[in-house]
C-alpha cells in the first residue's frame, strides 16, 4: 500500500467536499487526529471505515483503498463511437462516451467489443415510405435472442429493448445515416452501417 498516495487522495476529497477534519471526524465518529494522521501518512483508516468513507466522498471503494483518482482525459465526441458494457449475468447495458469503471451482479463489467456483421449477421434494411424499416433472420428464442438494437448518429443514440419470441422490427427516419448496433449472446456486439 501507498501511504502517501492514499493520504493525498483522502486529502484532496475532504477538501473537494468541503469539509474540515472536524466535519470528518464527527461522520466517522472519530478524533480529529485521527484523520490527521491519515493526511500526514502516519496511518490509514481501518478496513471497516473504508466503505463509509467511499460513500461520504462519493467515491468508488477501491479509490479509498488504493489512493488512485484520475480523470477521463478521452471523451469521444462521436456518438457513433460510444463504449459498450454489456453484463454477461443478467444483460444490463451501460452505454458511456469515455472508459469507466462499471460493475454489475458484483463484477466488473470490460467494455464490449464491437465487430462489423457479416453477411449472414445483417440486419435486413427497407425503405418504406420515408422511413428505413429494420427487421432481423436471428431466431429471438428464450435462449438466444437480440436483447437491444441501438441507431447512433454523430449526435444522438437510440436505445431499443428487444424480448424473446418477439419480432425485432424498428424504424429510423430516411434522413438519418449511422450505425446500428446489437447485441445477442451467441453473435456478441455487432455493426452496421446505415
Amino acid at each position: 500500500m501507498n501511504y502517501e498516495k492514499i493520504s493525498t487522495t483522502l486529502k484532496f476529497l475532504r477538501l473537494q467536499k468541503d469539509m474540515t477534519q472536524k466535519q470528518l471526524a464527527e461522520k466517522l465518529n472519530l478524533t480529529e487526529q485521527a484523520i490527521s494522521k491519515w493526511e500526514r501518512s502516519l496511518s490509514l483508516p481501518d478496513i471497516s471505515i473504508c466503505p463509509i468513507l467511499a460513500e461520504i466522498f462519493g467515491v468508488d471503494l477501491a479509490v479509498i483503498l488504493t489512493g488512485h483518482l484520475e480523470e477521463n482525459q478521452e471523451v469521444k465526441n462521436n456518438m457513433k463511437n460510444l463504449n459498450y458494457y454489456i453484463c454477461p449475468f443478467c444483460g444490463n447495458v451501460v452505454v458511456s462516451l469515455s472508459e469507466v469503471n462499471i460493475s454489475c451482479c458484483g463484477r466488473p463489467i470490460q467494455i464490449s467489443v464491437i465487430e462489423k456483421a457479416t453477411a449472414e449477421d445483417k440486419m435486413i434494411v427497407e425503405i418504406v415510405e420515408d422511413e428505413y424499416f429494420i427487421t432481423s433472420n436471428h431466431p429471438q428464442t428464450k435462449d438466444d435472442y437480440i436483447s437491444f438494437t441501438s441507431f447512433a448518429t454523430g449526435e444522438k443514440i437510440e436505445v431499443i429493448k428487444h424480448f424473446p419470441e418477439w419480432n425485432l422490427e424498428m424504424r429510423i427516419p430516411k434522413n438519418q445515416h449511422g450505425k446500428v448496433i446489437w447485441y445477442s449472446k451467441s453473435k456478441g456486439l455487432k455493426y452496421q452501417l446505415i
